[in-house]
């Protein structure tokens, strides 16, 4: 993967051009906390997907994972400097306005981005992330702490055991994820929320218990509509066929 430098620190990314006529411009794909761009967007099929539908499609590995250099300190972490990372990475391939995609953690980086810098978002998607930009911060603070255990047979909660389950099966530095839960935690007012002017999809699985509901995120937007993703939990909502063809047809839709 090319890599490029923000804040001090060498971040990987891709960048995929359109297998089809151009349709529309490019979009950003920022993933979740403990995953990476490989994990999230290009296996489930996005990268793939949104290419084809004519996007010129850019992924990021967030700062502590993946191929990203990987800081152990939580205020690394904070989700303006991650936001600063994506807006970073755009400035330095020359893009002055894109589409931004994120899930869970990424969601709450993209939102970020879009009231960081309000210009170069045109459309933003957040999946697996709703009320919780608001109230509360979704994930918990044990994860953390699975993070750092000694064994995963230490560990009683099912979620701090899928969380370290999945770290160790991607070889993750558990460290910096331990550093990043401690660290990214910021929420948005609803006076923030309501400055960003751009189109907003909120998708959330119906079966999810971390992101919050969709809809009460949706209506703090101006421009906010909710998805409910059926009978998917936090992590298969990822891959789910239908939310794929509304993010599609969002992405799309020329409505002013």
């Amino acid at each position: 993967m090319p890599t490029f430098i923000s804040d001090g620190l060498e971040l990987a990314y891709t960048d995929t051009p359109p297998a089809a006529e151009v349709n529309g411009p490019p979009v950003i794909l920022v993933h979740g906390f403990a995953s990476s761009a490989l994990v999230n967007w290009k296996q489930p099929g996005w990268v793939g997907l949104l290419s084809q539908s004519g996007r010129r499609v850019i992924t990021l590995d967030n700062r502590g994972h993946g191929a990203s250099a990987k800081p152990a300190t939580p205020e690394a972490y904070a989700t303006p400097r991650m936001a600063g990372d994506a807006l970073r990475l755009l400035d330095d391939l020359g893009i002055l306005q894109a589409d931004v995609m994120g899930y869970s953690m990424g969601a709450r980086i993209s939102a970020f981005m879009a009231l960081q810098a309000p210009g170069t978002v045109r459309r933003l998607v957040l999946g697996g992330l709703g009320i919780h930009l608001v109230e509360g911060v979704g994930l918990p603070m044990g994860i953390a702490d699975a993070m750092e255990a000694a064994r995963l047979d230490d560990l009683a909660d099912p979620m701090q055991r899928m969380f370290r389950a999945f770290a160790e099966r991607t070889g993750a530095d558990r460290p910096a994820l331990a550093a990043c839960i401690r660290g990214s935690r910021q929420v948005l007012t609803p006076a923030q929320i309501a400055s960003i002017t751009c189109p907003v999809l909120v998708a959330v699985g119906t079966l999810d218990p971390v992101a919050g509901d969709a809809h009460a995120l949706a209506k703090l937007f101006i421009r906010g509509q909710a998805l409910d993703i059926l009978g998917r939990d936090h992590n298969l909502a990822v891959g789910d066929k239908n939310f794929k063809a509304a993010v599609v047809e969002f992405l799309n839709s020329q409505l002013s």
